[in-house]
């Protein structure tokens, strides 16, 4: 699969003297394969619903003139939100990340819901997947975390300290502001690829169903052999696949998945993934027009999707707003790429809210999703120097 990222396709130059402006409009991508790192906003595209975003992206192309040929940005987990995707100034080489000491947090963490409410919000979604009339197969519940430094802390800051994990792409996302506020940005590191498209060759990667790692070998290894063997994680791996591989079918002449699923290890979690390739019909069918078939998938929704989204509106106490939405880029050509925001943290100032979900099925055990979730929050949790969670949380009132 050829690379626009690697032919230069996008105009690169030495960094300028940095200020306000080119500081809040940060964009990073950085994965193995890849790095994009973009400064400065010449360009924002008009925000709208996901079902627009093909129609407006190529509306843009059509009258841009100079500049990158380039889009970065976000799309909300509601597809019915407004996005936030800008064209950069200019393409710069990767970030290197640097060494940087553990922020200093003010405060206990704030957990919101609790642990012990999140159980509950689960027990109810499963019992209404396991009613004679149930319509519901999976529903993905989240929660949150909220966390104050001393000081107002960098993307990049944060960006260095989840770099360490090479199986995983690190971002970060500027993301809309009222006037007068201070910059927020989207940052992480997510192990899922939703989409990738260059030319006719598309590729995702889906990873559901999860089990935390652990530092004794021995252990580690029969975690991840009974995540294999696991037939309630199967089950939710199965929603994910089968729903990205009948979004692309229309699109394309040809889909291959893996037959089975296969363990996808991070530092913190092992999960289950299946690659899927495909190749389109129509090589000009633009990464915008999949990105919005394809979204919410049920790793982080559910399935069917409507029913899953209000389940999650009536059961989730805290808006997502971008996190379990998608990161990534779009370029003139129609090429780009988009990872699952997850594994991250929306950043402003001195505040820093966590995020992380489970999959719920009707096999589901409340209290086991609830530990899922608190071990998806590791990643996040070790890069603020955080390494016993159950000290510092205390419940939000």
């Amino acid at each position: 699969m050829t690379d626009s990222l690697m032919q230069g396709a996008w105009a690169e130059a030495a960094p300028p003297p940095a200020h306000a402006a080119d500081e809040a409009n940060v964009f990073v991508l950085q994965h193995a394969d890849q790095q994009l790192h973009a400064r400065g906003c010449r360009a924002g595209l008009p925000s709208g619903a996901l079902a627009s975003l093909a129609e407006r992206v190529e509306a843009f192309f059509a009258q841009q003139r100079g500049g990158p040929g380039l889009l970065v940005g976000a799309v909300p987990f509601e597809p019915r939100a407004d996005d936030a995707l800008y064209q950069p100034e200019r393409v710069l080489p990767g970030l290197i990340p640097q060494p940087v000491p553990a922020p200093s947090l003010r405060g206990a963490l704030q957990a919101q819901p609790t642990a012990q409410a999140y159980a509950t919000a689960v027990a109810s979604a499963v019992q209404a997947m396991r009613g004679p009339d149930a319509t519901l197969h999976k529903v993905v519940l989240a929660r949150s975390l909220l966390a104050q430094t001393e000081l107002p802390l960098a993307p990049d800051a944060l960006l260095a300290r989840l770099g360490v994990d090479p199986s995983v792409a690190t971002y970060a996302v500027p993301l809309p502001v009222e006037p007068g506020q201070a910059p927020a940005w989207l940052v992480g590191a997510t192990p899922e690829l939703l989409l990738r498209k260059r030319g006719a060759q598309v590729l995702s990667h889906p990873l559901a169903g999860s089990a935390r790692r652990h530092r004794d070998p021995v252990e580690d290894q029969r975690v991840a052999q009974a995540l294999l063997a696991s037939r309630k994680d199967h089950d939710e791996h199965r929603h994910v696949v089968e729903a990205i591989v009948e979004g692309l079918a229309p699109w394309c002449r040809r889909v291959e998945a893996q037959a089975q699923p296969v363990l996808h290890a991070t530092a913190s979690m092992w999960h289950l993934g299946t690659r899927i390739h495909a190749t389109l019909k129509d090589t000009s069918t633009p990464a915008a027009a999949l990105l919005a078939e394809l979204h919410p998938t049920p790793a982080v929704c559910g399935t069917p999707r409507q029913a899953a989204l209000q389940r999650i509106r009536e059961l989730e106490p805290v808006p997502r707003g971008f996190y379990a939405g998608a990161v990534g880029w779009l370029d003139a050509q129609g090429d780009g790429d988009w990872y699952v925001a997850i594994r991250c943290a929306r950043l402003q100032g001195t505040q820093l809210r966590l995020f992380a979900g489970a999959g719920i099925v009707a096999d589901s055990q409340p209290e086991a999703e609830a530990a899922e979730t608190g071990a998806k929050f590791t990643a996040l949790l070790n890069a603020l120097g955080v390494h016993d969670p159950a000290a510092l949380i205390e419940p939000m009132p």
